[in-house]
């Protein structure tokens, strides 16, 4: 509800605002590289939920230059594997909604989600109590993400 009750059109980028800070911690910020970085999603749909978007703001896929795309694949991969090494995840849900007939919740930022899942992830508490179960902070998400990264993988721009 937070996200819902708080969301504006005419908000500032929250991704934008990430990439130009320097709190990462505080952010979720997990990693920045020349052209991508990688963020925890504040409003999960599962623990280790986080985006993978351009430093810069793009609204499109055709936005992207070479670098920017390769970037954001070879980012994808890695948080993947911090994923796997961190909570050992069944499966993924790769996605992005561009646009907002097309679910978009940030317009003008695009972004690549990654959402681990588990066998038997879904329950009854979404359906009878409105209420997702999350195990996990977002804080202790991102310590445990920050350590399965190799050394090096927070490089700045």
């Amino acid at each position: 509800m937070k996200y819902i009750k708080g969301h504006s059109d005419g908000a500032a980028c929250f991704l934008c605002s990430a990439i130009r800070g320097r709190k990462d911690a505080s952010t979720h910020v997990l990693h920045r590289g020349p052209t991508c970085f990688a963020i925890l999603n504040r409003f999960p749909y599962a623990n280790g939920h986080l985006m993978v978007a351009p430093n810069g703001h793009r609204g499109s896929l055709v936005e992207l230059s070479d670098a920017e795309m390769l970037e954001m694949m070879d980012l994808t991969r890695r948080m993947q594997g911090a994923i796997d090494r961190a909570f050992g995840p069944h499966g993924y849900n790769l996605g992005m909604n561009l646009g907002r007939v097309a679910g978009a919740g940030l317009l003008g930022h695009v972004h690549l989600h990654i959402v681990p899942r588990w066998n038997g992830d879904t329950n009854f508490m979404p359906v009878t109590a409105g209420t997702k179960v999350m195990p996990m902070t977002l804080g202790e998400v991102y310590k445990a993400l920050r350590k399965a990264l190799p050394r090096g993988g927070r490089r700045r721009p």
